[in-house]
């Protein structure tokens, strides 16, 4: 059913990034990785029309600060929209379950507290190969879809909001 024949009202920006300020916050552990979602992430952006003046990147020391750093973008760079960017990768002991689960909690708790939408980019993976395969291999690359979803998030608020 189309939108005229429900009468529902649809909110379905396009992705669209002109005028966007966007936050980036990467986290340095596994900095190898993120660094290829950060890339991805930023072509993303420049492709739909986020300048590269428009965007700030701050690097925290892993995961787990990416929290931080987000809720201090916000309120320090006013952006539209926050990417968090980071890659956990399991390890011999239970700290991939602390930093994953906490970091995911934190995000989501910036997102939920404030008007301005967070973006979960982190890779979790079990193995060295999944994290290659989600960062730039054989599955894609994480970091660009982060950004997409920034677009649409940006977007649909300002849509729902009226702005």
């Amino acid at each position: 059913m189309s939108e005229q024949e429900s009468g529902a009202r649809v909110i379905d920006p396009p992705l669209d990034g002109e005028g966007l300020r966007v936050g980036i916050a990467a986290a340095r552990f596994n900095e190898f990785f993120v660094g290829h979602l950060l890339e991805a992430c930023q072509r993303e952006l420049r492709r739909h029309g986020v300048a590269e003046g428009d965007q700030t990147i701050a690097w925290v020391p892993g995961s787990f600060e990416l929290p931080v750093a987000a809720r201090e973008l916000i309120d320090a760079e006013k952006p539209d929209v926050v990417i968090c960017l980071g890659c956990i990768i399991r390890g011999e002991t239970t700290h991939y379950d602390h930093v994953a689960q906490e970091s995911a909690r934190g995000i989501a708790q910036v997102a939920l507290t404030g008007k301005t939408p967070v973006i979960y980019g982190i890779v979790t993976a079990e193995t060295v190969e999944q994290a290659i395969n989600r960062c730039g291999g054989k599955f894609g690359n994480r970091g660009g879809d982060a950004a997409l979803a920034a677009l649409a998030m940006a977007r649909s608020l300002e849509q729902i909001r009226g702005v």
